[in-house]
């Protein structure tokens, strides 16, 4: 899976980009990083990638052209079109696990970091670009969405995780939010491991684990378990 990313930041891209699983999925050949400067595309000493809104106010807008730029640089017009072209945007719709195993099935994805008080309207009105949000809340740069959106999926890719029912067996799943976890020791300060986890029997094991799940569910995310809107 190639992951193509537009940043003003590549360092910062390439810092985490290069830990942990992130890195292991690429040392297996299961993830591919290809970060783009969107300052090696702009004009003049100054590497001036915003300039101010039109209209007036307060912040910095990204400018259209070098964006258009980079893309151009390394996707032909039909790979414009026809390869998920993401834009890490508070606008964007709701990211979730649902469209995180979509998008896993693909084998390239580009992603355009945000910045300062976002972008020019004429990158989304010229380019086939897809608005993900991955919360109702605002950062300061796309970097970390576009973190959070590639380690999502690297990991959900074949061969990346080390025991392939791990992805399986999380939260969002299959509905619900995943159950309690333990460890050794048995006891810790007075706090113990439930004795059916100790018991050896498997049945029984997996049916407190689903109701685990389904109580921690009903408990912290209550519209996880509401019906889906009729169509």
């Amino acid at each position: 899976m190639r992951f193509d990313i537009l940043t003003l930041f590549p360092d910062m891209m390439a810092a985490v980009l290069d830990t942990s699983m992130l890195k292991i999925a690429r040392d297996k050949g299961c993830a591919e990083y290809r970060i783009h400067d969107i300052r090696d595309f702009t004009k003049g000493v100054h590497r001036k990638a915003d300039d101010r809104p039109f209209g007036g106010g307060p912040g910095m807008v990204l400018k259209p052209e070098p964006i258009f730029e980079c893309l151009e640089s390394f996707l032909s017009p039909e790979e414009l079109n026809s390869i998920p072209l993401l834009a890490m945007s508070p606008q964007g719709e709701r990211y979730n696990q649902t469209m995180a195993k979509d998008l896993s099935k693909e084998i390239r994805i580009v992603i355009l970091c945000g910045h300062y008080e976002g972008f020019d309207q004429r990158i989304f009105d010229g380019l086939p670009l897809k608005e993900v949000s991955i919360g109702d809340y605002v950062l300061t740069q796309g970097e970390l969405p576009a973190l959070v959106l590639i380690d999502s999926l690297v990991r959900l890719r074949p061969g990346v995780l080390g025991d392939a029912e791990s992805a399986a067996r999380e939260s969002f799943e299959n509905g619900l939010l995943d159950h309690p976890h333990y460890t050794r020791p048995v006891e810790f300060r007075g706090m113990t491991v439930p004795e059916v986890l100790r018991s050896g029997n498997h049945a029984k094991i997996e049916a407190w684990r689903l109701e685990q799940a389904r109580l921690c569910t009903q408990e912290r995310r209550p519209d996880l378990l509401e019906p889906p809107p009729e169509s």
